[in-house]
Parts: C-alpha cells; sequence; structure tokens
C-alpha cells in the first residue's frame, strides 16, 4: 500500500499523503462509497482523477474513517461526522488528508509547474520576489505561497474570499518549512500557523487556525 508519508503535527493532528501507482480496480478493493460520492466517482472522465477519488478513502482508512463518515456542507467543505475536523486535496499522483481532533485545518497538495510564474499576479503581490533571480526558486517560492493561500481558503470557506486581497502570507525561506498567514475579510481577522515541504517536484502546504 502506497502510503508515502505521515507527519504527526502534534498530539491532535496528522497529515497523510498517498502516492498513487495502483490501478482503478486494486483501489476500489475494500472501499464502500455513500451514494453521493459513488455518483460523484461515476461522473470522473479522468482515470487518475477516479483513482485519486479512491486514494483518499485509502487514507481515511488509516485515519480510522469510512467514506461513511464524511459529508460535505453548502460550500463544500468536507467534515467528519463525529466533529473532528478534515481537509482533503489531490494533485496529480498524490492525495492528502489532515485529520485534526481540536483545531480547524486545510491542506493542498500542488505539482511545481512554470505555468505558476503566469497566473501569480493574481494571487500574491509580485513586487515581493524581485529579489528572486532564480526561476527553480520563484516557482517553489510561489508555490508553496499558493499552497498557504489555498490551505487557508478551505478552512475559511467563504463565497467571496479572494486570494489577492484577503489572504496575507506573511514571508518565508524554503528552508523554513514554516510561516504563518492572516485573512482579513469584512471586519474579521483570523490567524493560522502554517508548515510545507517538498518531495519529488511536489510542494505539500497544511495550517491550523490559531485560537482566538
Amino acid at each position: 500500500m502506497p502510503l508515502y508519508k505521515t507527519i504527526t503535527v502534534n498530539p491532535t493532528v496528522k497529515v497523510y499523503i498517498w502516492h498513487i501507482s495502483e490501478s482503478e480496480g486494486k483501489l476500489a478493493q475494500g472501499i464502500t462509497l455513500t451514494k453521493h460520492c459513488q455518483d460523484r466517482l461515476n461522473g470522473m472522465k479522468s482515470q487518475l482523477h477516479r483513482r485519486g477519488f479512491l486514494s483518499i478513502r485509502h487514507l481515511m482508512a488509516e485515519a480510522g474513517y469510512v467514506d461513511h463518515d464524511l459529508y460535505y456542507d453548502a460550500s463544500g467543505k468536507p467534515h467528519l461526522k463525529d466533529g473532528k475536523h478534515i481537509s482533503i486535496t489531490h494533485s496529480s499522483y498524490f492525495t492528502a488528508i489532515i485529520v485534526s481532533e481540536t483545531d480547524e485545518v486545510g491542506i493542498d497538495v500542488e505539482k511545481q509547474r512554470d505555468k505558476i510564474l503566469r497566473i501569480a499576479h493574481k494571487f500574491t503581490p509580485l513586487q515581493e520576489y524581485s529579489t528572486i533571480a532564480n526561476t527553480d526558486a520563484l516557482v517553489r517560492k510561489l508555490t508553496v505561497v499558493w499552497g498557504c493561500k489555498e490551505s487557508l481558503y478551505k478552512i475559511y470557506a467563504t463565497h467571496g474570499l479572494s486570494f489577492l486581497h484577503h489572504i496575507v502570507i506573511s514571508d518565508f525561506s524554503l528552508f523554513d518549512g514554516e510561516t504563518s498567514g492572516e485573512i482579513i475579510y469584512k471586519g474579521d481577522t483570523s490567524k493560522y500557523e502554517i508548515k510545507f515541504l517538498e518531495f519529488e517536484g511536489f510542494t505539500c502546504v497544511y495550517a491550523l487556525r490559531k485560537s482566538k
């Protein structure tokens, strides 16, 4: 079973990462889906998306859950029926989840690609990166920033929230492995702890909402 990595963030928060190498048939073994999730799976045309969807159910099993323990609210945010927090991500042949007993959490996995240079102005002020001359380092840093904002967005889950205007990520070095962020939206400010790691040309970012 290609459970790629587990990370114990703290005694109540754990990350699970899966490397998708099995066939869809292999991944479907031992998995029972709710009607809602079976319908979602049936509607997926991409085999990689289908395999990713099923691999996430194996990650849930690693955390002690089955598909019936999961539900989605009106904004599309996933929840666990026992009240614990969960966030889910899928990028190419990696999937990941983060499960927390207490803190609201978000997670994102992204493939490091040059195309992020073309869209960076849509989610972060580019002048903040003017001193980075190395293209590879810039792609890596921007991928972390995108992952940070995506993770925070998944926690906040509010329509109208702008990556560029409402989510702020503190500056960091790629060697730090961590940073912080905040969301400032309609007079409300919330703060987040963020950690990140890189592997095989991918970036994984996960965030915890700080208690007020």
